[in-house]
């Protein structure tokens, strides 16, 4: 009897882990396997930028240590509550597509880092505009490439698609060198726009970084973080169809 039981019990968990594995479409891999934290860690670049040597070295280990007192994984989403440190993949990409799906809550902002550099905008668009900090512009929508200088292509979204809290919104997001195009919730919203390179505009944007996921000032849940790599080839060709905004 005893026997049966944990083989029943046994049989439940396999079928709960296994329920809770993304699928990528094809072509992708997952980034976040909906159990646990593996292929991540703690990171906000903006945190001891000052720093230098061993103190450095201090606050990026405590950061790493930090990680899973402010992350979690529940029902096969990642989970954040808007504070500690961003989650970071271990893998450094280059040109990419990025599929990922996220929900927020009121009042909370976020993002998502390309290549360590912020970042495409995740906004509560509920915000009203503030004519005392007109350059942010939450009403117009997610998916800007906000630290972008103002007024330039891609910094505003082209077209509000945000969904109402409580739903569900997808990000696609192809990035061949510095150029990025976003769409949310199927529409174009970043349309071939140059990213600038938020740490040193005079620079171009780093040939590979890490995906983060921001963290500030409310919950935020992701799930279906799917990447694909994007090659030589097929980058050349991408970017000979379509007129760079810069």
């Amino acid at each position: 009897m005893k026997s049966a039981l944990a083989v029943a019990l046994a049989t439940l968990l396999l079928n709960s882990l296994s329920a809770a594995e993304p699928v990528p479409p094809t072509g992708f891999r997952a980034l976040f396997n909906g159990k646990d934290l593996t292929g991540w860690y703690g990171l906000n670049p903006h945190d001891g930028t000052k720093l230098e040597g061993e103190k450095k070295a201090a606050n990026r280990k405590q950061q790493r240590e930090d990680f899973a007192k402010h992350w979690r994984v529940e029902n096969g989403e990642l989970v954040n509550s808007g504070t500690g440190p961003y989650a970071t993949t271990d893998t450094e990409f280059g040109d990419i597509e990025l599929l990922i799906e996220y929900k927020t809550v009121p009042k909370a902002d976020s993002g998502i880092y390309l290549r360590g550099t912020p970042q495409v905008q995740i906004w509560d668009v509920n915000q009203g505009f503030n004519e005392k900090n007109p350059t942010r512009k939450p009403h117009l929508g997610s998916g800007g490439l906000f630290n972008n200088t103002p007024n330039t292509p891609g910094r505003d979204p082209l077209v509000l698609a945000d969904k109402p809290f409580g739903e569900w919104n997808a990000f696609r997001i192809r990035q061949i060198g510095a150029v990025t195009w976003v769409w949310l919730n199927g529409k174009l919203v970043v349309d071939g726009a140059v990213m600038e390179n938020y740490w040193d505009k005079k620079q171009p944007l780093p040939a590979k970084g890490p995906v983060m996921l921001q963290t500030h000032g409310g919950e935020i849940r992701w799930r279906s973080l799917f990447v694909r790599e994007i090659g030589e080839a097929e980058g050349r060709k991408i970017l000979s169809e379509a007129q760079p905004k810069k």
